[in-house]
């Protein structure tokens, strides 16, 4: 990737596309169609999206179709997962307080109704 990639899909359009294409190739006019962003916009941030190496272009007669390469993607979970083990932890420790906080009030429930 030539750009940084949080960068790259920090613009809200930028992120459109990137879900459009998640349906396989596109042609400009087909996400134009699709998305409310001008025709000329879309090819700007496609363009973006390329120069960052999250899409690629395919030719097909005059039509350029484009799609989305896993290479960027793969990065991007490569970085996250570094993190998953922070994000685990933490959700494991609120799941046993929440189960704690059950077992509390089943046990009152119950010493009410004895």
């Amino acid at each position: 990737m030539h750009a940084d990639p949080f960068q790259t899909l920090a613009d809200p359009s930028r992120r459109q596309i990137v879900e459009a294409l998640l349906g396989g190739e596109r042609a400009v006019n087909e996400l134009v169609a699709m998305l409310d962003i001008h025709q000329s916009g879309v090819s700007r941030h496609l363009r973006l999206l390329s120069e960052a190496g999250f899409v690629k272009v395919r030719p097909d007669g005059p039509r350029r179709l484009y799609s989305l390469r896993p290479e960027p993607f793969q990065e991007l979970e490569t970085w996250i997962s570094r993190y998953r083990r922070l994000w685990e932890v933490r959700l494991d420790r609120f799941e046993l307080a929440l189960e704690a906080k059950k077992k509390a009030r089943a046990t009152r429930a119950r010493r009410k109704l004895s």
